[in-house]
């Protein structure tokens, strides 16, 4: 059944603040009715994020035929619901929709929302919230399941739509792919997956290897990341993803054009290069892993200065990069497959218990 949904923007109708929305409107556009933001309403969402086509951007629910779902289509620092939009949930419970959310600050803990949904009769659903309490012990992990994990220079750079145009792509080609979701709009794409920024630290390696468990039955999985490894606020995710995951191939996300630290621009982002010889060093402790390609965000440059960033920088690494929204991921397909195939990632079968 269609969660014929709405997504709740208000203020932050933009690529960066909206990547929830975004993610939605790209992989379940199909379900998406409207975006709900009443600074720009008359617009679409084409014109203010990037992606949508011509899916309409309202200034009340009222103007949306026959809605089943609110959903909270941000995902800003820190994820707390801005104070204006609670009249907007409450009158969305009130109209007998459900609300879904992806924010730190969870919908279902609040008493007044929560007092309202269960008078209307409608769910709540935190995506973040998870009792989710067991270590990585590194044991029962498949050895002819390949495992790929994007990983990136900073937040919000692209690592979820790459995740899903790699598994999505390979899938086209006939290979036993499977997207495996790390962050709360890849699991509202995909229907299942764990919050890994919401897991107790000392279990976010442990949910990262149980993601992998429940998936490895697939020829290939493709592990969303999070994070960056040289983000001062948020490499601890990055680090225990990594170290759950145990990947074989990275493929590594950048955003041209982006030199410092998102939120924390007084900081300078380190080279690519080096942070490629990073990941990789913390990704292979215990088996082999290497970068074998890159993913470029180049929204922010015209095609042909983007072309030419991509060109110098593969000519400098000798690794493909691909532009996966302008160009298609073809050549990172490619370069999965050639990887997974290689069977150069393999190790004898890992411990059992």
């Amino acid at each position: 059944m269609s969660r014929r949904m709405v997504l709740l923007t208000w203020g932050n109708s933009n690529p960066r603040t909206a990547k929830t929305a975004t993610g939605l409107l790209r992989y379940c556009g199909d379900e998406c009715l409207a975006v709900l933001d009443p600074d720009k309403a008359g617009m679409t969402a084409q014109e203010c994020l990037e992606t949508g086509g011509d899916t309409p951007i309202v200034a009340s629910l009222s103007e949306v035929d026959s809605p089943r779902t609110l959903v909270i289509g941000i995902a800003p620092p820190g994820g707390k619901i801005p104070s204006n939009w609670r009249a907007v949930i409450l009158e969305a419970i009130a109209s007998g929709m459900d609300v879904l959310s992806g924010l730190h600050d969870f919908l279902s803990d609040d008493q007044e929302i929560a007092a309202a949904a269960q008078a209307a009769g409608v769910t709540i659903t935190d995506v973040r919230k998870n009792h989710f309490k067991s270590i990585a012990t590194r044991t029962q992990l498949n050895s002819t399941c390949c495992r790929i994990h994007t990983v990136g220079h900073d937040c919000s750079v692209g690592k979820m739509v790459v995740s899903l145009e790699i598994a999505r792509g390979l899938q086209r080609r006939g290979r036993d792919a499977h997207f495996v979701a790390t962050g709360q709009t890849g699991i509202m794409v995909s229907g299942a997956g764990l919050p890994i920024d919401c897991i107790v630290s000392d279990f976010v390696s442990g949910a990262a290897e149980s993601l992998v468990l429940d998936s490895q039955e697939h020829e290939i999985i493709v592990v969303e990341g999070q994070g960056s490894l040289v983000h001062p606020s948020y490499s601890a995710v990055t680090l225990g993803l990594l170290h759950g995951t145990q990947p074989h191939g990275l493929v590594f996300v950048f955003e041209a054009g982006r030199t410092t630290v998102g939120g924390l621009e007084h900081i300078p982002l380190p080279s690519i290069a080096e942070q490629i010889q990073l990941f990789e060093i913390m990704g292979g402790i215990y088996q082999p892993c290497r970068c074998i390609g890159i993913a470029m965000n180049g929204r922010r440059l015209s095609p042909e200065s983007a072309a030419l960033a991509a060109k110098e920088l593969e000519d400098n690494l000798a690794l493909p990069v691909v532009d996966v929204i302008r160009d298609g991921p073809e050549r990172l397909l490619d370069a999965v497959e050639t990887f997974c195939d290689s069977g150069s990632w393999q190790l004898p079968a890992d411990p059992k218990t």
